[in-house]
């Protein structure tokens, strides 16, 4: 795959995730909790996210180019939305932001990507089970239950679709007048959560608590970023010393490089599930708005 140090600690935390996931929703199949199949369509729509983000769905062009702006600056990867790329090619050229400032955009345009790409695989899921059913001749309560489906499909996508653009006006915004010094929040899945949560049918006093929590959140993240850039760092000395024959040096090289890559394996699965849990409460928030 020729993925950096980096994307392989992600790679793991994904995976790790999925497998979590996956014996949870055998437990509840075995019980006979998923009975209309949503969860099981879920996690093959997560497992084919993670197959695509990562080159491994067998599709060339699919992989998205290994970047590290540390390593590399931001010139190695495509955004594949000219919308993005004007923006982007706008921001660097301003001279309102500091080189700092750059890498923390970047990746906000690049979560925004992530975000587009996954509302297009939900789409082209939900495509092909209209399809589906539309062939349905006779009526059943089963196709009761699918339409059932369709409808919380329809709603996931109405989310991603106003999260989608929120993030734009954003990245438009901050592209632009560069970044506001008294924001709240800095990391984009935070802000991106913290938007959401004020839509949706909280109190002001869970709302307030979710702030709180979104700061500790943001904390995770910020301490993922740092043991992430020390991992990339120790793996570019580690092919350095590979070269110069020192055995003793390279043998402690290698022995960071492991716990250091452990660590960033450790918080990447941390960050990530503790994601899951903040979407699903405001997911759960939103629909209660409907109702």
């Amino acid at each position: 795959l020729h993925l950096s140090a980096v994307k392989l600690a992600e790679l793991h935390s994904d995976l790790k995730i999925q497998e979590k996931d996956e014996l949870s929703w055998k437990k509840l199949k075995a019980e006979g909790l998923d009975e209309d199949g949503e969860k099981e369509a879920k996690l093959r729509r997560n497992l084919n996210v993670i197959m695509t983000k990562y080159g491994m769905n067998g599709k060339k062009d699919s992989q998205l180019v290994d970047t590290n702006y540390i390593k590399d600056g931001t010139e190695s990867d495509t955004l594949d939305d000219p919308r993005l790329e004007k923006l982007w090619s706008k921001a660097k050229t301003s001279g309102k932001f500091s080189d700092e400032e750059l890498d923390k955009l970047w990746r906000e345009f690049k979560h925004h990507k992530e975000k587009v790409h996954e509302y297009n695989i939900l789409l082209e899921t939900v495509s092909r089970t209209e399809d589906i059913h539309k062939n349905v001749i006779n009526p059943s309560e089963e196709n009761l239950v699918k339409e059932e489906i369709l409808h919380n499909k329809h709603r996931e996508l109405k989310e991603k679709l106003r999260s989608i653009n929120q993030g734009f006006e954003r990245l438009r915004k901050v592209s632009h007048q560069g970044y506001d010094t008294t924001s709240e929040f800095e990391e984009p899945r935070v802000i991106d959560l913290w938007d959401m949560a004020k839509s949706a049918n909280f109190t002001e006093k869970e709302l307030e608590s979710f702030r709180e929590e979104l700061k500790h959140f943001e904390a995770k993240i910020e301490k993922h970023h740092h043991y992430q850039k020390q991992l990339e760092i120790s793996h570019q000395k580690l092919k350095h010393v590979e070269g110069t024959g020192d055995k003793d040096h390279l043998n402690r090289n290698k022995e960071k490089y492991a716990m250091l890559q452990e660590k960033t394996k450790e918080l990447g699965y941390k960050v990530k599930k503790h994601l899951q849990d903040l979407s699903s409460r405001i997911s759960q928030g939103l629909q209660h708005n409907e109702l």
